[in-house]
C-alpha cells in the first residue's frame, strides 16, 4: 500500500485518474536529466532513443501482449488513430463505449446493451452481417459501470466476419489481463502513471496506414519520454492490491444494498476497481457535492460526463430513465484506497439518505 502524504481526503475517483505512483514520479524526475530529442543522431539522441526503446519493450513485456507497441498522448489519441487510419470499411461500437469512441465515430452502427449493462451480442451478429471490413469498437471494461465485456467471444465473431476488433483497455490495463484484439488502448494515467501518454497495441501494422513521422511512422511529434519511462515504472509496480479492492467493493456493495440504495450492473461480471450506486429520489450530482464537501471525491458517471451533469448516455443505453440515471455515482478504488475510507464513504451515504428520507 503506498504512502498517501497527498491524501489529507479521500479519493475514491480513481477511474478518472490515479494519483502518480512513487515509483513513476521518480521515474520521470530521473528521465528529465536526459532532456534530448531521440530523433536526433548525436549523442544525446541516441541516449534519449535508448531510453525510450528500454521503456517499450517494458511496456510491452509488463502488459503481456505481443505486436507493435505505438505511444501516444492518452488512450483518446490512440482510439482516434485507430479509427482514421485503420483499413476498414465500416464501423460498428457497442453504445456503451467511452465518448472518445462515439466522438471519433459518431454515424457507427451501435450494439445494443442490457439492461444488466452487458451486450447483447445477437445484435452484435446482426450488425456484422453483411458489413463491409467492419473495424469493431468494444472496451474490456465499461468505465462507468465496471461491466466487464468478453472479449474473447467478441474477438472470435469480428474475426469470423472479416472484421478488425478495437478493445479500448484503459480501465483493465495494469489490474486484468489484456484480452486479444486487433488494437488495444491503454492510458497511463488511470494506473499510476503520468497524465498525457499511453499506447496503442496494433497486432498487425498492415492494418494500420502509415503516414510518417515518429513511432515507426504512425504518429508526429517529439516523444514524451520523461512521461513514457513513468508509464513503464507504474505498470512494473506491485498490482496486489487488486484482491484487497475485491473485497472492499463487495463490501461497498453489500452494505449500499442494506442500506436501501441500489448497485448499478450488480449481476453483471465487473471489474472490482469500479462500482455505482443509486440513492433513489437523491440527484447524484447532489451526492457528489455533499461528499466534496465532507472530503470524500466520487464522481456523478464517468469524469468526461459529470463536468457537465449531463444524463449518462451508459445508463439510458442500459434502459435507465433519465430521473433515474441522474441519481447514481460512481466509485472506484485503487492503490491507496483503504477499508477506512469506505467506512467513511457509506457513514456520509447513509447520513445523507436518512436526512432525505426525514425530509
Amino acid at each position: 500500500m503506498p504512502d498517501r502524504p497527498y491524501l489529507a481526503r479521500i479519493y475514491l475517483d480513481h477511474a478518472s485518474t490515479t494519483p502518480i505512483l512513487p515509483q513513476a514520479a521518480a521515474a520521470m524526475a530521473e528521465a528529465c536529466l536526459a532532456w534530448a530529442n531521440p530523433s536526433s543522431p548525436h549523442a544525446e539522441g541516441r541516449a534519449a532513443r535508448a531510453q525510450l526503446e528500454d521503456a517499450r519493450r517494458r511496456v510491452a513485456a509488463a502488459l503481456g501482449r505481443e505486436g507493435t507497441l505505438l505511444f501516444t498522448s492518452g488512450a483518446t489519441e490512440a482510439i482516434s488513430l485507430v479509427f482514421e487510419r485503420a483499413k476498414a470499411g465500416s464501423f460498428i461500437v457497442s453504445a456503451v463505449e467511452h465518448p472518445a469512441v462515439l466522438r471519433s465515430a459518431p454515424n457507427a452502427r451501435q450494439i445494443a446493451a442490457k439492461h444488466d449493462g452487458t451486450l447483447d451480442l445477437d445484435d452484435l451478429d446482426r450488425a456484422l452481417a453483411g458489413a463491409e471490413r467492419p473495424l469493431v469498437a468494444v472496451q474490456s471494461v465499461n468505465n462507468e459501470t465496471g461491466v466487464m465485456h468478453p472479449i474473447a467471444e467478441i474477438y472470435a465473431r469480428v474475426k469470423a466476419a472479416g472484421g478488425l476488433l478495437l478493445t479500448d483497455c484503459a480501465q483493465s490495463a495494469g489490474k486484468l489481463p489484456l484480452p486479444e484484439a486487433d488494437f488495444l488502448v491503454v492510458a497511463a494515467h488511470k494506473l499510476g502513471g503520468p497524465p498525457g501518454v499511453g499506447a496503442l497495441l496494433v497486432k498487425d501494422p498492415a492494418t494500420l496506414e502509415a503516414i510518417g513521422g515518429q513511432e515507426g511512422g504512425y504518429r508526429p511529434g517529439t516523444p514524451a519520454v520523461p512521461a513514457i519511462m513513468g508509464f513503464a515504472a507504474a505498470l512494473e509496480g506491485d498490482h496486489g492490491w487488486y484482491e484487497e479492492a475485491k473485497r472492499l467493493r463487495a463490501h461497498l456493495d453489500a452494505e449500499i444494498e442494506t442500506a436501501g440504495g441500489e448497485v448499478v450492473a450488480g449481476a453483471a461480471p465487473r471489474i472490482a476497481t469500479i462500482a455505482c450506486y443509486r440513492m433513489p429520489g437523491v440527484p447524484g450530482a447532489a451526492q457528489m457535492m455533499q461528499l466534496d464537501l465532507a472530503g470524500i471525491a466520487v464522481t456523478a458517471g464517468s469524469a468526461c460526463a459529470s463536468g457537465s451533469l449531463k444524463t449518462s448516455h451508459v445508463l439510458t443505453a442500459m434502459g435507465w430513465s433519465e430521473e433515474a440515471a441522474r441519481e447514481v455515482i460512481r466509485v472506484s478504488f485503487g492503490p491507496s484506497t483503504q477499508a477506512s475510507d469506505i467506512d467513511a464513504l457509506l457513514a456520509h451515504w447513509r447520513a445523507l439518505k436518512d436526512k432525505r428520507r426525514a425530509a
